[in-house]
């Protein structure tokens, strides 16, 4: 038996990780000069966190570094388990390429040890829906080399649409000009943004209102599903319910059988894009270009 590991930016519930046996290491969150653990709403208080932010304050994130992910990994190198960590995409952060150099000096000491690890090459729920694939396929008997396979072959066909609220939250993470925030915010014009194929932020579709950006969202899921009957989706929000509950209500119009779950994004990703995010995460039938 092999274990599945990640880390906090797949944003899915604790409990469930838990539930399913898979452990995580946590992204750090700096609010007012403290640090926080992103531990998945375990012991962090998401609530009072998108109040503060709603109050403007700017949290700022710290990658995983190379010491954290060898005291991750080392209690199941120790005990000779194989592991496979699914990570946060390397064209976001530098936390996978700490991975790399923590598992090159891990196998220094122990040579022998079975260390996966696959380049989500996503964020949020998308790396989300990644892993709850990679949990399916691990309780059906896939072996731990083929699961890592077919991870890194499959990966760019998750897809991975989202539209923010505020701009000036993607302009002070560089996503974005303060010339492009400034004048956006004016407009109300209300960008569309996925994931490319290495793992980068980039912004698609400009829409004007926050009505029609939501249903492109959702026209954009539902043009490249692989599954056109019953598609497992993630829709993740920070702190916009009634948005997210739109986007399910005209997925579910057109695919009845859908199954859609609901989920926070967390103070990670949220440090970048602010509250009123909502992304929608499916698989698809071709890989993202």
């Amino acid at each position: 038996m092999y274990q599945l590991l990640t880390d906090s930016t797949v944003d899915l519930p604790y409990q469930l990780l838990k539930d399913k046996h898979v452990d995580f290491v946590s992204m750090n969150v700096t609010i007012d000069d403290q640090e926080y653990a992103d531990d998945l709403g375990h012991h962090f208080d998401l609530t009072d966190f998108y109040h503060r932010i709603g109050n403007g304050v700017m949290p700022s994130t710290a990658q995983i570094n190379i010491g954290q992910f060898i005291e991750f990994f080392k209690p199941y190198v120790q005990a000779h388990t194989p592991i496979l960590y699914l990570g946060f995409s390397s064209g976001l952060s530098g936390t996978f390429n700490n991975a790399q150099q923590a598992k090159t000096m891990l196998l220094q000491d122990q040579p022998d040890a079975e260390i996966y690890l696959v380049d989500s090459r996503a964020a949020c729920c998308g790396e989300g829906l990644m892993l709850l694939d990679a949990i399916d396929k691990r309780d059906a008997g896939m072996p731990i080399a083929q699961l890592a396979d077919w991870l890194t072959e499959n990966r760019l066909y998750y897809h991975q649409w989202f539209t923010v609220d505020d701009l000036n939250y993607l302009y002070h993470g560089g996503r974005v000009s303060r010339t492009s925030a400034t004048v956006g915010s004016l407009l109300q014009i209300k960008p569309v943004m996925d994931v490319d194929p290495l793992g980068h932020l980039r912004p698609v579709q400009k829409v004007r209102s926050r009505r029609r950006s939501l249903t492109t969202l959702v026209n954009n899921t539902l043009a490249d599903l692989r599954d056109q009957t019953k598609p497992r989706i993630i829709i993740a929000t920070s702190d916009a319910q009634e948005a997210a509950q739109t986007v399910r209500e005209k997925i579910l119009a057109k695919v009845p059988d859908a199954e859609i779950l609901l989920e926070h994004i967390g103070p990670t990703i949220t440090s970048h894009t602010g509250l009123g995010c909502v992304a929608v995460f499916s698989f698809g039938k071709t890989k993202r270009q």
